[in-house]
């Protein structure tokens, strides 16, 4: 059976791009035969404002989808941590002290993420008593898996190569996991068998293949749908104050006939989708 899910982000409200990406995951699901699932990515900190869960299931239930809800990601903090402790005691994560701006000031090459670390703090001693986050080496990593592949329903059968990415960091200074970590493991967790996501983050899959791989996690497949674009040819963002769907609830439109147009391709004026 197939299990797809929507996983946003309590900081800030969904815009027109989120309600794009849970059509497509729940339509996906319906049509064969599966569940779809609405998680809560909950543990960034004060930017996680706890109104925003109830605002979301009911854009979710104005755009007429129906979903099974899972546990949110800050009731599985203790799985984050234990994973994390186990690829420390494995060598494949180090700790690291650098900040963004000392990064910046070396001048690294540039990955999908922004700037590639350059490795400044592996195999170097710390300060306990400072900060650190924590980045899986990469090398040790792809030197333990191997080659990794995956399936993408849009974009055919393709190689993991993390080393796009540089030694990304698993463990923020700031919260118990990053992205990476805490995505791959609710998959897994949640039984998730299609990730469904925007193509803008096609990229974060080099990566979660191989900490699959390194964990023994199972392997979902994956479709990266277009993503939607404003009038300047920006995809929309919550940063850049993108119009809410909570606001158009407000303002009396129909949510049920939105997720139709959206089904057909009919966008609002300014908005398009990108490779369209």
């Amino acid at each position: 059976m197939v299990v797809t899910r929507f996983a946003p982000s309590p900081n800030g409200s969904l815009h027109l791009g989120h309600a794009y990406s849970a059509v497509v995951a729940h339509d996906i699901a319906r049509e064969r035969g599966g569940k779809f699932l609405l998680r809560i990515e909950d543990i960034d900190g004060v930017r996680s404002l706890p109104e925003k869960p109830d605002e979301f299931r009911e854009d979710l239930a104005w755009l007429g989808l129906e979903w099974e809800e899972v546990p949110a990601q800050s009731t599985r903090l203790v799985n984050y941590e234990e994973v994390a402790q186990f690829l420390f005691h494995e060598g494949l994560l180090y700790p690291c002290t650098c900040t963004r701006a000392e990064i910046a000031a070396l001048e690294p090459r540039l990955g999908p993420e922004g700037a590639i670390y350059p490795g400044t703090c592996k195999g170097q001693n710390f300060d306990p008593e400072k900060p650190v986050s924590l980045r899986l080496d990469v090398d040790k990593a792809l030197a333990r898996v191997g080659e990794v592949i995956w399936e993408d329903e849009t974009n055919g059968v393709m190689v993991a190569d993390p080393r796009v990415f540089g030694d990304v960091v698993l463990v923020r200074k700031d919260a118990p996991a990053s992205y990476h970590l805490a995505a791959t493991l609710d998959d897994a967790a949640d039984g998730v068998t299609l990730v469904t996501r925007g193509q803008d983050l096609f990229a974060m899959t080099h990566i979660h293949r191989v900490l699959q791989e390194l964990l023994g996690l199972p392997v979902p497949e994956y479709h990266h749908h277009p993503i939607l674009l404003d009038e300047t040819g920006q995809k929309l963002a919550k940063r850049r104050n993108s119009p809410s769907l909570a606001q158009r609830r407000k303002d009396g439109e129909d949510g049920r006939e939105l997720a139709a147009r959206l089904r057909a391709g009919e966008f609002p004026a300014g908005i398009s989708l990108a490779n369209a």
